[in-house]
């Protein structure tokens, strides 16, 4: 028997428009840039700040990015992992909000939230389901209501 690897055949993105920068925050709180970059290294976050848009929102945009630059076929699509701490709802998963925007009718969703370790988490989740040979297309999705690069810089 040959064993299965899983790759990462694609990459898309999605980050809002607003800047929210750190000489900013601080006139909206008690701080400062030196503060903050000296013990998070943070110099501007990129907020989503539209009324009734949330992680679904960026997390369709990423994803529609993705499909298209990998001519992705949405009936191919096995599976779709969201990790995020913000979801839009309790209840239904941000990941089948997600599938039934795209148009997903043969992928199963669930959302993954593990804070700032999530992706590397959904990223193994994903790496065990295509080695056992059960699904060949799945797509990860790191996602922030807010913001979507605060994961990146937790230490």
């Amino acid at each position: 028997m040959e064993k299965i690897n899983a790759v990462i055949t694609g990459v898309g993105g999605y980050v809002p428009d607003y800047v929210l920068t750190n000489d900013e925050l601080s006139r909206m709180v008690d701080t400062n840039d030196e503060w903050i970059m000296t013990r998070i290294g943070v110099k501007e976050r990129r907020i989503l700040n539209e009324e009734g848009l949330g992680t679904s929102y960026m997390a369709r945009k990423a994803a529609k990015q993705l499909m298209q630059k990998t001519a992705s076929d949405p009936a191919s699509i096995d599976c779709v992992i969201v990790t995020t701490t913000t979801p839009d709802y309790h209840f239904p998963s941000t990941a089948s909000i997600l599938c039934d925007k795209l148009g997903l009718k043969n992928a199963f969703a669930f959302d993954l939230q593990a804070a700032c370790s999530g992706f590397l988490y959904a990223m193994e989740v994903a790496a065990g389901m295509i080695q056992s040979g059960r699904h060949k297309k799945i797509i990860v999705i790191p996602s922030s209501a807010r913001t979507v690069r605060d994961c990146r810089f937790c230490t």
